[in-house]
C-alpha cells in the first residue's frame, strides 16, 4: 500500500514538474515573440521618422537623417537576403559571417549618426559631414554587393534548375507523342501485300526451272528404252542421270 501511495506521488509530481516545464517554454516563446514585435514596431517608428526627417529638414539634420536611413535600409536588406538564401544554400554561410562583421561597423556608425543628430553644434558635424557620408557609402557598397551578390547565385541556381526541367518535360512530351509516329494496321497490311506480290514472280520462276528438266527426262525415255531392248542381256544398264533434287540411290543388300 505505501509503495502504491510512493509511486502516485511520484506520478504527481512528475506531471507537476512537466506542466511547469511546458509552461516556461511557453513563456519564453510568448515573451520572444513580443520582443519581436516591439523590435520590429520600434525599427518601422524610427525608420518613419527618420524618412520624414529628411524630406522635411534641410541642413545638418536632414542630411543625418537621410545616411541613417540609407544605412539601415541597405543593411536590413542584405541581412534578410543571407538569410533566406542559406535556408537553400549552405555556401551563404561565410558570406553571413563576414555580413555580422560588417554590421557591427554600421551598428557604430549608426549609433554615432543618432547622436550627431542631438549634438547642437551644427557646424563641427557639417564640418565631418564628407567623412561620415565615405564611412556610409563604404558600408552600405558592401552590403549591396553582398546582397546582390546573393540574388545572382539564387537567381543562376533557379534558372539552370528550370533547363533542367524544361529539358526533361520536352522529352515526356516527345515520349507521350511517340503513338503518332506507330504504324498502323492498315499500312502494316499493304506491306505485306506489297511483298507477297514482289516474291510472286521469283517463286513462278523456280517452279518452272524445276519443272523443265522433269519433262525433258519424260520425252526421253521412249528413246532410251529402244536402246534398252538391242543391248545384250549381260550389259550392265547405263546410269541414269541425277538431278540436284533427287535423293541419292540405296546401296542394294545381299542376303
Amino acid at each position: 500500500m505505501e509503495a502504491a501511495l510512493i509511486i502516485f506521488a511520484l506520478m504527481v509530481l512528475i506531471t507537476f514538474l512537466g506542466l511547469g516545464y511546458a509552461t516556461v517554454k511557453v513563456a519564453k516563446a510568448t515573451k520572444r515573440g513580443v520582443d519581436r514585435t516591439i523590435s520590429q514596431a520600434r525599427r518601422t517608428v524610427e525608420d518613419t521618422t527618420l524618412r520624414a526627417k529628411s524630406f522635411g529638414q534641410v541642413g545638418v539634420a536632414g542630411a543625418l537623417a537621410q545616411l541613417r536611413l540609407d544605412l539601415r535600409t541597405s543593411m536590413r536588406s542584405t541581412q534578410q537576403a543571407l538569410q533566406e538564401g542559406a535556408r537553400v544554400d549552405a555556401s551563404l554561410k561565410e558570406s553571413i559571417m563576414l555580413f555580422e562583421r560588417l554590421s557591427a561597423h554600421g551598428r557604430d556608425l549608426d549609433d554615432e549618426l543618432k547622436m550627431l543628430e542631438q549634438d547642437p553644434d551644427r557646424q563641427r558635424i557639417g564640418e565631418r559631414m564628407p567623412d561620415l557620408r565615405e564611412r556610409t557609402a563604404k558600408i552600405t557598397q558592401a552590403a549591396d554587393s553582398l546582397r546582390w551578390a546573393a540574388r545572382d547565385r539564387a537567381s543562376r541556381f533557379a534558372e539552370d534548375e528550370l533547363s533542367s526541367l524544361s529539358e526533361q518535360i520536352r522529352m515526356e512530351s516527345g515520349a507521350l507523342r511517340d503513338w503518332q509516329r506507330e504504324p498502323q494496321v492498315d499500312e502494316l497490311a499493304e506491306v505485306a501485300a506489297a511483298w507477297d506480290a514482289a516474291q510472286a514472280p521469283a517463286n513462278g520462276s523456280a517452279a518452272d526451272a524445276a519443272q523443265a528438266p522433269a519433262a525433258a527426262g519424260t520425252a526421253q525415255a521412249p528413246a532410251g528404252r529402244g536402246e534398252e531392248l538391242q543391248r545384250p542381256a549381260l550389259d550392265a544398264p547405263a546410269p541414269q542421270p541425277q538431278y540436284p533434287w533427287q535423293k541419292a540411290p540405296r546401296p542394294e543388300t545381299t542376303t
